[in-house]
């Protein structure tokens, strides 16, 4: 049987563990969007470049195919990791919030706190999918 002392021990060290799985899914749902939304306004512009020549060649269309299925995959896989990241994110507080019920401490932590994050997900989520939209819809309407 463990003692008391042991017990607020394993505590402490699953609360730092939940608080730096927090940290570590903030950090890569930033290298996410940042990825997605350069990558997108770089296949912007090289495309729209390529779009705006009055002659294409095979290989420009080859281009900004690549670019595009490129764009395409990258933005799946963004939205795969957003998406991913908001439910261990939900996952690792309500955990928390369970050990802060168990402590007796669970109200100073504000419950709608959960709901604000999953509504800053599905945010980034759309900013992702309507740049990644216009990377491909832009070039492609100055094409026709």
């Amino acid at each position: 049987m463990k003692t008391e002392e042991e017990v607020s021990r394993m505590i402490q060290r699953v609360h730092e563990h939940i608080i730096e799985e927090l940290q570590q899914n903030t950090k890569t749902d930033i290298v996410f969007i940042i990825t997605a939304i350069f990558l997108n306004f770089l296949t912007l512009a090289i495309n729209s470049g390529f779009a705006q020549k009055e002659y294409k060649s095979g290989s420009d269309l080859f281009i900004i195919s690549v670019l595009f299925a490129l764009a395409v995959i990258v933005n799946g896989a963004v939205i795969l990791g957003l998406s991913r990241g908001k439910q261990t994110r939900t996952k690792l507080l309500q955990g928390l919030i369970k050990m802060y019920k168990d402590k007796g401490v669970d109200g100073y932590y504000d419950m709608s706190l959960l709901a604000n994050y999953n509504i800053r997900y599905n945010i980034f989520i759309a900013v992702v999918v309507f740049i990644g939209f216009a990377s491909v819809a832009i070039p492609l309407a100055m094409m026709v």
